[in-house]
């Protein structure tokens, strides 16, 4: 048994890495995430670990990419607009193959836009985000309990794949008070970072290590194809090994909700409102966000289901659902602008969500 806490999914962050030995974080204010930011400059000076605050998220990225290059298990967490300004390193991380996770709490936009909840950054995070073929694992957690436990799992899987892993959460998630079973997971075993840059006498063979991002220093592989062809072979045995997802009284459902993060907790209180009244409704929840349950959604599509997405956007999950239906099924959304109120707080309510199932059901 692992401690019990009562904290909030921000907080539960700090724990799940801690747990997962996570030994440097370096982070730059900005809402809706400080609380995960203060935490790591409280607590992780108390475990000899390190934390540094940099000048700018640009400055925080960089600070990771450098320790990850060191073979240290290395973090940093952002929103929205701080995100964005990571895309280059990313991208960069992706070409080294450098294993670390990035939390993204998201919030409103486009542009600075408000500071508060929002599920606006799903494209950026599924897609890659900066330039060139790459792709992250994003988790997606839907608790407190989810953000310690899938932080744990991100770094396992960033080493895993020698790959940044995002794990995507909400300002709703994220300042959700909860019970926590703080506990280290064991996934298993992972292959030695012997590639990690930390001088010639720390390697068996007295040689030293070299990480690089660029084409024109392609010292791992004999070519830019056979980077190329590296990289693919990551994503496609990602996709086939990493796929995870929710499915909610599922087996008889006809109209089948897909959604993440908060709006997954409102689904759900809506498929049970829904069943109460005799609705044959069921939940795909994503809990990674990619890999995305293509096959899932199409062979409910086949069958004859529809689908109704729910996300704190305009639309971007639809999309994949759409691609994964490839016209067989209809689809709709409850969206942004179903919100209860017009503002920046207002939420995505189950009562919205069931009106519009008993509209199409």
């Amino acid at each position: 048994m692992g401690e019990r806490m009562f904290i909030e999914g921000n907080i539960a962050v700090g724990w799940g890495a801690a747990s997962a030995g996570c030994q440097a974080f370096f982070g730059y204010p900005i809402t809706p995430q400080n609380e995960i930011t203060e935490w790591f400059a409280r607590e992780f000076p108390k475990m000899g670990r390190i934390f540094a605050q940099s000048q700018s998220e640009l400055g925080s990225i960089n600070l990771v990419y450098g320790a990850a290059a060191a073979g240290v298990r290395a973090m940093t967490s952002t929103s929205g607009p701080g995100w964005s300004l990571m895309q280059e390193t990313m991208s960069d991380m992706a070409n080294a193959e450098l294993p670390c996770v990035v939390v993204d709490v998201q919030r409103g936009g486009p542009g600075g836009g408000p500071i508060r909840h929002a599920q606006q950054d799903y494209f950026q995070c599924t897609r890659g985000g900066g330039h060139g073929d790459y792709r992250n694992i994003v988790l997606a957690p839907a608790s407190s309990q989810e953000s310690c436990d899938l932080v744990q799992l991100a770094f396992y899987l960033a080493d895993k794949y020698r790959n940044p892993v995002v794990v995507m959460t909400d300002a709703i998630i994220g300042r959700l008070r909860e019970t926590v079973e703080v506990e280290k997971i064991e996934f298993g075993p992972l292959p030695d970072k012997d590639w990690a840059v930390k001088g010639k006498a720390r390697h068996k063979d007295g040689k030293r290590r070299i990480v690089d991002h660029s084409g024109d220093l392609l010292r791992r592989y004999p070519s830019y194809r056979a980077l190329l062809q590296s990289l693919e072979q990551k994503m496609k045995q990602m996709q086939e090994s990493e796929l995870r997802y929710e499915g909610y009284k599922m087996e008889d459902a006809s109209l089948i909700l897909v959604a993440y993060g908060y709006t997954a907790r409102v689904a759900k209180e809506a498929v049970n409102m829904a069943r109460a009244d005799g609705i044959k409704a069921g939940l795909i929840r994503l809990i990674t966000a990619w890999p995305f349950p293509y096959q899932v959604i199409r062979e409910k599509a086949c069958q004859g289901g529809k689908f109704l997405v729910v996300e704190d956007s305009l639309g971007q999950v639809i999309e994949d659902v759409r691609f994964a239906v490839e016209g067989r099924a209809e689809v709709h959304l409850v969206s942004i602008l179903d919100r209860h109120i017009p503002t920046d707080g207002g939420m995505i309510l189950p009562d919205k969500v069931f009106d519009k199932i008993k509209e199409i059901q």
